[in-house]
């Protein structure tokens, strides 16, 4: 099998995983080889994804590392079961990876919690609300690639209309809700549609308004993912250049911390919708 060029991020995520199931058992990369009776090189390409992996070995892995923590080790043989990837791969070599693994990361996703500051999260964007951020690349796209990028944008909206859709918290700056793209019709058909959403029984959505006092990731839009067990949990942060995608320990726990302190102040789910409602009567 050749190795593989470019791996997606879940395939990334199982590599590093793997790499930290053998570093918690204290085997060092020849030793592990040499319990698998395999040269290093393929425990090296396994762990940095550019050869793939069976669930057998992943469970061999596991064995021969003696960790303990079963429900982690299935769900990790689970990821090497998945033979090919969803509906995001039609899109793959004309749109940035980024933007694949984003919607992989969500397809896999327990649970969404997202805090945007500036849109409407992408979850719950109309078309033409897509359309007008997406008009406001720099440099601009042609009418293929912005016809390209707002599809891929709508479908990632399919989970949400899954028969078992996951539980999603969508905590929603002011600043969001009132900034216009596309003209005063578009933003109010958006917030009908962020309203009509939150009424639905997995979506809560949780206003923040601006003479709030400051919160941690003021600046920021982050994504947190539950994965099937927390060390598989994902951070996924927009930056200049992309989407960053944090799963370090330390980088989960620091994450959490700051939902929980965001959504101190954030409006209830009631009052959320009031507030959004008082911004239709007044926009």
């Amino acid at each position: 099998m050749p190795p593989r060029s470019t791996p997606t991020a879940r395939q990334t995520r199982l590599g590093t995983e793997l790499r930290r199931m053998r570093e918690h058992s204290g085997l060092g990369i020849q030793e592990a080889a040499d319990l698998l009776g395999v040269g290093r090189s393929l425990i090296t390409n396994i762990e940095l994804a550019k050869f793939g992996v069976s669930e057998e070995r992943v469970r061999t892995l596991a064995a021969n590392y003696t960790y303990p923590d079963e429900p982690y080790v299935d769900a990790l043989a689970a990821m090497a079961r998945e033979r090919k990837g969803g509906w995001w791969e039609e899109y793959r070599g004309s749109l940035a990876a980024g933007g694949l693994d984003l919607a992989e990361l969500e397809h896999h996703a327990r649970s969404l919690s997202t805090v945007q500051i500036l849109h409407i999260p992408g979850l719950l964007q109309t078309e033409d609300y897509a359309r007008a951020i997406l008009s406001e690349a720099v440099p601009a796209w042609s009418s293929t690639e912005l016809r390209r990028r707002l599809s891929h944008r709508l479908r990632r909206r399919d989970i949400l209309d899954r028969a078992d859709p996951p539980p999603c918290t969508f905590v929603i700056h002011e600043a969001a809700l009132r900034t216009r793209f596309g003209n005063r019709s578009v933003l109010l058909t958006q917030l009908d549609h962020v309203l009509e959403a939150s009424e639905r029984t997995n979506i809560t959505v949780r206003a923040i308004p601006l003479d709030t006092n400051g919160f941690p990731v003021a600046g920021v839009s982050l994504i947190y993912a539950t994965g099937p067990v927390p060390q598989l949990d994902t951070v996924q942060l927009d930056a200049a250049y992309g989407s960053a995608f944090l799963d370090a320990e330390t980088q989960l726990v620091n994450h959490r911390g700051i939902l929980e302190r965001t959504a101190k102040v954030a409006l209830s789910p009631k009052d959320s919708r009031d507030f959004i409602r008082n911004i239709i009567h007044h926009t």
